[in-house]
């Protein structure tokens, strides 16, 4: 059980992380997670009993974790680090292994949890974290990404105004000396954005042709710097966009 830095990611859930905005929404996810266990994040699936209303147990982060393969950036010159988390929570539960499997038991897929079309649970939904290595400790945390448009203009939330919510998603990290490059991973909106490394604040946000989808790379030549990303979705074939000042 590390405890130091702190958690960079949200770790087991309670009745305290639903959705909250309005007090018709917190009822409706009360409905929605009822026969749900909840857990901390070292609590053991159990064997999925829906008739005796065990419907599985609700994980935060789920079993790939706060952060995964995108990992993070660190920064040599302050020890600081910079991580990326998603909060993706999901219903998770065992269930008999099938005919031809060596194991007793195999975890069920996640479910995520909805209510009405919003999260069941409370934002952010992503993060940026910066940790300074050297104390131990999280300088600050801003959300990955912009409200996404399917909640921010949610007619249960009309008159709501509502945090920056950042998105579900890992993205990849690029530090420089001076500046921290991040996009909205995939599923995210086709933007990377430039923060200031000390505080987070977003000091320019540049279009992509398509949302990204690797980790940020950056290199000099002939006395200019070039960053380049890998960027692609459904509709948009993968390519890699290299930017660079006039």
């Amino acid at each position: 059980f590390p405890t130091k830095p702190p958690p960079f990611s949200r770790q087991g859930v309670s009745e305290d992380d639903l959705i909250d905005f309005t007090p018709e929404l917190r009822e409706k996810a009360r409905a929605v997670v009822a026969g749900l266990e909840f857990g901390s994040l070292f609590s053991p699936a159990r064997l999925l009993d829906p008739d005796n209303g065990y419907r599985g147990t609700l994980r935060v982060p789920r079993s790939t974790g706060g952060a995964n393969w995108e990992g993070g950036a660190v920064d040599p010159e302050t020890g600081i680090l910079y991580v990326t988390s998603a909060m993706s929570p999901r219903v998770e539960g065992l269930l008999p292994g099938q005919e031809g499997m060596d194991i007793d038991y195999m975890l069920m897929p996640g479910q995520p949890l909805s209510v009405d079309g919003l999260p069941a649970v409370k934002p952010p939904y992503g993060q940026i974290t910066a940790i300074d290595l050297n104390r131990g400790e999280i300088l600050w945390q801003i959300a990955n990404a912009d409200t996404p448009e399917e909640i921010a203009n949610h007619p249960a939330l009309a008159g709501i105004e509502l945090p920056r919510t950042g998105r579900p998603s890992r993205v990849g990290l690029l530090a420089t000396r001076t500046l921290l490059f991040a996009g909205e991973g995939v599923g995210g909106e086709p933007i990377l954005r430039a923060y200031d490394k000390a505080t987070g604040e977003v000091l320019a946000e540049i279009a992509l042709p398509a949302a990204q989808t690797g980790l940020p790379m950056s290199y000099m030549l002939e006395g200019a710097q070039y960053v380049v990303v890998a960027v692609g979705d459904r509709n948009n074939p993968a390519e890699l966009v290299a930017l660079t000042l006039p």
